[in-house]
């Protein structure tokens, strides 16, 4: 039941695209989302503050439960914080090829050629920290607030950043070190907030290579039940 006091207001029109308009723009929308490739090899090519405010921005109209919106962005452009992240990221990148990860796990990362080194965190022009709030704090009374579906908002959101990233015409690499608690003492995080990915933004270089992958089709990753 709505409830009497919550204030609603009508819908903003979608375009009124014919169903062959729509295909077509779909098939559009695939194709630039099928060039999106993680990248590892970035150039020190300066990117405008406005298009990451712009990506930010893009990430917080994700949908939320009960729109809390729990999360956080913290963009780095700084060179002494980058370079301070990157020594932390690659100390604990050397704990994991050196034993924390599995055989299994390191043998399924051997086609990528990824290792312990991580140049890109301090070559590209802005590092993005996501961080997920595990609850809200009111902003007049200190109390915590619950959030709802915190992973599967925080989830949604970083999809949609780095869609907007790529889309801007940039490069873009997800990097998930773990642990990630340098991130809250570096970027000046509160405990509620926990981090779950460091966004890589920039330009690649001329050279730059990306492993030959496919992916699964459409069969192999939906059902259509009609």
């Amino acid at each position: 039941m709505q409830r009497k006091d919550a204030p609603f207001a009508p819908l903003s029109p979608l375009p009124s695209y014919t169903d062959e308009e729509r295909i077509e723009r779909s098939k559009e929308f695939f194709q630039l989302m099928a060039s999106r490739r993680t990248v590892r090899d970035f150039t020190d090519q300066p990117v405008p503050k406005e298009i990451i405010e712009n990506a930010i921005l893009a990430a917080g109209r994700a949908p939320s439960g009960a729109n809390k919106q729990p999360w956080h962005f913290v963009a780095i452009s700084k060179a002494d914080i980058k370079a301070k992240l990157r020594e932390a990221a690659e100390e604990e990148e050397r704990e994991f090829y050196g034993g924390r990860a599995s055989e299994e796990w390191l043998d399924d990362l051997v086609p990528f050629g990824t290792d312990e080194h991580k140049p890109f965190l301090e070559t590209a022009p802005w590092l993005i920290a996501v961080f997920r709030q595990s609850y809200g704090l009111d902003e007049d009374t200190g109390e915590k607030e619950t959030h709802y579906y915190v992973h599967e908002s925080v989830g949604l959101a970083a999809g949609m950043l780095i869609t907007s990233l790529h889309n801007s015409g940039l490069a873009t690499l997800t990097h998930t070190p773990s642990p990630m608690g340098f991130l809250n003492m570096i970027c000046g995080r509160p405990k509620h907030e926990k981090p779950i990915m460091l966004v890589v933004a920039g330009h690649p270089t001329k050279d730059a290579e990306v492993p030959v992958i496919n992916k699964k089709p459409l069969d192999q990753i939906s059902t259509f039940i009609s």
